[in-house]
């Protein structure tokens, strides 16, 4: 241990949690003009989302793919670089993706969305450049740009990450709206667990 008191560590770790709070409420306002394209074709799409990212970025688009899955968006996960070793494949021509990546210019995501428009098929970006490659050829640009991260070096994806996800969060409950999801839907896809147990009553997994 390097004998920091502990109050020290309270007062970091106190201070992640306003910065990400900050991160999220200014992508909440920075997201406002895109969003609504943005929901029009992840509703419209007659395929699946295809979300994509490396390193943390992927991490996070796992978890949105998922939560999108599982609110009536049928969606996947495809890492950016085994895109590029073949499972590019999985996407159709009906599909539309979100690719992730905060510098806007990881190469193996710039080269999927590439690979993808090609094909005709749309491309939402997350990044936190405007300007930058993957921002610019994607049809929709949604940024999660931060003033800071939220570790006491200011470097880990941290606050990014935070707001990447709760910007995926915003993206499902749009989309459940729109399309009318309710409690029975979610009942059916999700009849395992203490969630399901709850939602259909007996704890069975009818």
């Amino acid at each position: 241990m390097s004998g920091v008191p502990l109050e020290q560590a309270l007062v970091a770790a106190d201070r992640a949690m306003a910065v990400e709070s900050e991160a999220i409420a200014a992508t909440r306002r920075a997201v406002r003009p895109a969003l609504a394209e943005a929901l029009r074709l992840l509703s419209g799409t007659r395929g699946r989302v295809v979300v994509s990212g490396l390193g943390k970025s992927g991490h996070i688009g796992s978890k949105i793919a998922a939560t999108l899955a599982s609110t009536g968006t049928p969606a996947f996960f495809v890492h950016s670089a085994e895109a590029l070793h073949g499972d590019s494949g999985m996407v159709t021509p009906d599909d539309v993706t979100i690719l992730i990546s905060y510098s806007g210019e990881t190469a193996e995501v710039c080269h999927f969305a590439r690979m993808v428009l090609a094909r005709g098929v749309p491309v939402i970006a997350m990044t936190g450049r405007p300007e930058s490659t993957l921002a610019t050829l994607a049809q929709v640009h949604l940024s999660i740009h931060v003033e800071r991260e939220a570790d006491p070096l200011g470097l880990a994806p941290t606050a990014s990450t935070a707001s990447t996800l709760a910007l995926g969060d915003a993206l499902a409950a749009g989309l459940m709206t729109l399309s009318g999801f309710g409690s029975d839907e979610f009942a059916t896809f999700h009849p395992g667990g203490s969630l399901g147990r709850q939602l259909l009553g007996d704890g069975s997994l009818a």
